[in-house]
């Protein structure tokens, strides 16, 4: 059956800052306490959406989440109004008020793991919500994350949406960041996947920085959207990677149909995990960038692998880029040469996201992959797909309500909460998703 990919693109949300939150991700460190841009923010990834929309990849939208989280604030010890719990943990502890204040919820890579129906044993289509239980800022999204993609994926009959695994570190789980999906055509049958960084035994773990996703999240979440056993492979990102700042295997590899395009160091047991796929996988295309051409460091700091690779309609692919790729000299060179040769990869388009690079993302971690068959695409909730009206609306609507800069020491301002709380009520409306944030219900 013929089906289409989706990709559905996380849209920046009002409080965006960088707090240096994720350990593990240099990005997010490296730029801790500069002050940042929502309203740019917002606008590079909504430039980013309209324009593979416009190049004929289907595009649709994720809204943020409430933030700051005041329910989670009350939780941790804060009372009063709303306001006032705000002031009091900005005051009292800033760190907290900056944590649940994260608009890290745009990475929807992270937001859920996806089973297409050609791969279901029922049929549907599967998303399993993530539950990032490694970091904090991140562990509370999961519940917003299940009410949205429930009001986007509403068809019982189509689609099944799974709440998270239970929020312990055995099953901590970091979405679609750590599954590939490799095969022919969309829509048929494929070998899903899934890289964990760790497994209970504890046996090649990394030493200086967590491995987030495990083997035994992984394992649940194939079973959860009923993957076909016989189309499952599991294995285990290189721990030395994850100690350099490969914090998801999205930051190492990315894969598109038959291709999989990754460094030389990123899987553990990398020639045999590359032999069983050769043996699953029709027309199997690994493109493996060698250590002296590209190292692992500027990998990192490039994110060439967090791009997207999309498929036109002859077979060719577009490899979608962060500036700093191209900016990278050693980077680019390698990527100039990677074009001309014998491989499906044959044009490269940059996107500036900086504002998103800087807090430890890039153009993959920003969108979440959903194939769809065209009845299957009919059924998903039509006002959140990206065209040139709700460009303009959501452009409009971020003019209205972000800010064009905001340090962590302004999120204690009852204002932003005001103002963010206004802006999503319009949102939903915008994207007709009912009432999925804790301020509406």
């Amino acid at each position: 059956m013929k089906a289409r990919e989706v990709n559905f693109d996380g849209l920046v949300g009002l409080t965006h800052h960088y707090a240096g939150l994720s350990f593990g991700n240099e990005a997010s460190t490296k730029h801790r306490f500069q002050v940042s841009n929502p309203k740019l923010a917002a606008k590079q990834g909504l430039q980013k959406m309209k324009a593979l929309a416009d190049a004929g990849f289907p595009q649709a939208v994720i809204p943020p989440q409430e933030r700051p989280n005041v329910e989670v604030l009350r939780q941790l010890g804060f009372s009063g109004s709303d306001e006032q719990v705000v002031e009091k943990a900005g005051t009292q502890v800033p760190h907290l008020l900056s944590a649940a204040s994260s608009a890290s919820s745009m990475w929807v890579a992270n937001a859920a793991t996806v089973a297409p129906s050609a791969d279901t044993l029922d049929g549907k289509v599967h998303l399993t919500v993530a539950n990032l239980n490694n970091k904090f800022h991140r562990a509370t999204e999961a519940v917003t994350t299940e009410r949205v993609l429930r009001a986007i994926f509403s068809d019982a009959e189509r689609f099944s949406v799974h709440e998270a695994l239970p929020q312990v570190a055995m099953f901590g789980d970091e979405g679609a960041a750590n599954h590939n999906r490799l095969g022919g055509n969309y829509g048929d049958p494929a070998t899903q996947l899934f890289i964990y960084g760790r497994d209970e035994s504890g046996h090649h773990a990394p030493v200086r920085y967590p491995a987030r996703q495990t083997l035994a999240a992984s394992q649940a979440v194939a079973r959860l959207n009923q993957v076909n056993p016989g189309q499952v492979v599991f294995a285990q990102q290189n721990p030395q990677v994850i100690d350099q700042g490969v914090f998801h295997n999205d930051v190492i590899a990315v894969s598109n149909r038959q291709v999989l395009f990754c460094h030389e160091q990123a899987f553990a047991q990398q020639d045999k995990l590359l032999a069983n796929l050769a043996e699953r996988v029709p027309g199997f295309t690994p493109i493996q960038v060698p250590t002296h051409a590209v190292s692992v460091q500027d990998a990192v700091e490039t994110y060439l692998f967090n791009s997207q690779l999309l498929s036109r309609e002859d077979g060719s692919m577009m490899l979608v880029l962060p500036q700093e790729s191209h900016n990278h000299q050693g980077v680019w060179r390698y990527l100039s040469e990677l074009v001309k040769a014998d491989n499906p990869i044959s044009e490269l388009k940059v996107f500036d996201l900086r504002e998103s690079m800087a807090n430890g993302g890039g153009p993959a971690c920003l969108r979440l992959r959903v194939v769809l068959t065209q009845a299957e695409m009919q059924a998903v909730n039509p006002a959140v797909m990206m065209n040139d009206a709700l460009f303009n609306t959501l452009n409009n609507w971020v003019d209205r309500y972000y800010r064009d800069q905001l340090t962590q020491a302004d999120l204690v301002d009852p204002q932003l909460l005001r103002e963010g709380r206004e802006a999503l009520d319009a949102l939903t409306t915008i994207l007709q998703l009912g009432s999925v944030y804790p301020f509406q219900r």
